[in-house]
């Protein structure tokens, strides 16, 4: 199986899909989170859902990079773009994010000089191309991005370009899994594994859910053949009585992860004691800040940054979406009011958020035709 077609194959979904429903406990429900926002894609757009018997439920979690910036970083982001001689880049999903004074998009309407780019090295070719202005590059992202991120500052820094400087908002994905574990209002019987964020980290760190928490984790892939024998993987654990990490993943994940990116990682970065997460509220050392050897890189401490927290439009339900509580279209304003083009809330802006999944792909009600 080396092709993209081969984890597509439809004959091969229907005889996972059948193992499946031998497989699991007449009555029983079973409710597996996917973590990561790719796998919530795949999902809907090849209708993974709809192979599986009802008494199986796949709920979003919070592994989108966009969906768990809060308010009020992209506030914090428009008043460094609106700062004299600074070229304020970003992701193209980021643009759009809603903070609590517009978007990056409509600061840039308003005069900032804010540019899309694909990745920080285009941030830095800017910066060298510009020595007369200010470069920040606004970075987001789990530790799929991260080591990225890490590489060009090592470079900046190693070429002196001294007026590059990154404003830091990666995350890590332990801190939140461990958050969403403790929460009382969240029964779950086992996780889909993040599959890009455990090419950096491998499988290993996830081996405390089934030492601490008795949950199994599969690390899948993202096609829809990949998620299929995920689920089966997770079910079978339960069946069993298993409780374990397995890598489902193994053509892409080692399982102790990428090294030289981890050993890059820790050397340009150093945890936060505390990060706040969209719908999560503040997690304990979840978010990542440049280490004090790349100081001088720090975009939040060359200018003043506000750092005022902003509570979430009260319309919108993308903290409950996230942390797998309720589904998107059970949010008031799913598919009205909070739309891709006009979005209210993070979930509906990514192209990893789990509203614009369903949007996407016409999940507007619970009812589905079980194939």
């Amino acid at each position: 199986m080396r092709f993209v077609d081969e984890f597509r194959d439809a004959e091969l979904g229907r005889v996972l899909a059948g193992e499946i429903v031998a497989t699991v406990e007449p009555g029983r429900h079973y409710k597996l989170m996917e973590v990561c926002g790719g796998h919530t894609h795949s999902i809907y757009k090849y209708g993974v859902d709809d192979l599986l018997p009802a008494n199986v439920e796949l709920v979003h979690g919070p592994g989108c990079p966009v969906c768990v910036i809060p308010m009020g970083r992209v506030d914090d982001g428009i008043a460094l773009a609106h700062q004299p001689g600074v070229i304020f880049t970003c992701f193209g999903d980021m643009m759009r994010v809603p903070g609590s004074r517009g978007t990056l998009l409509e600061a840039k309407a308003a005069g900032a000089d804010v540019r899309m780019v694909y990745s920080p090295l285009d941030a830095l070719r800017i910066a060298k191309r510009e020595p007369d202005r200010q470069v920040v590059f606004f970075a987001i992202g789990f530790e799929t991005t991260a080591p990225s991120t890490a590489l060009t500052l090592k470079r900046a820094k190693a070429e002196g370009v001294a007026n590059f400087s990154c404003m830091c908002n990666h995350v890590t994905i332990v801190p939140p899994l461990r958050a969403l574990l403790e929460s009382p209002d969240l029964r779950l019987d086992g996780f889909v594994g993040p599959g890009h964020v455990s090419t950096v980290v491998g499988a290993r760190p996830f081996e405390f859910i089934p030492a601490d928490y008795d949950k199994p984790v599969v690390i899948s892939g993202f096609e829809p053949v990949d998620i299929l024998q995920s689920v089966l993987m997770i079910l079978r654990q339960l069946r069993d009585g298993r409780r374990e990490v397995e890598n489902q993943y193994k053509r892409v994940v080692p399982y102790d992860g990428n090294l030289r990116a981890l050993e890059v990682m820790q050397e340009v970065f150093a945890l936060r004691p505390h990060f706040e997460w969209r719908g999560l509220g503040f997690i304990s050392q979840s978010g990542l800040r440049l280490s004090d050897a790349y100081a001088e890189l720090d975009a939040e401490r060359r200018w003043p940054v506000p750092g005022v927290r902003v509570a979430d439009p009260k319309a919108c339900q993308c903290g409950e979406v996230l942390k797998g509580v309720i589904k998107p279209w059970e949010c008031k304003v799913f598919g009205t009011a909070c739309t891709p083009e006009r979005p209210i809330g993070t979930c509906m802006v990514s192209s990893e958020g789990a509203c614009a999944a369903y949007y996407n792909y016409g999940r507007f009600a619970r009812e589905r035709e079980v194939v």
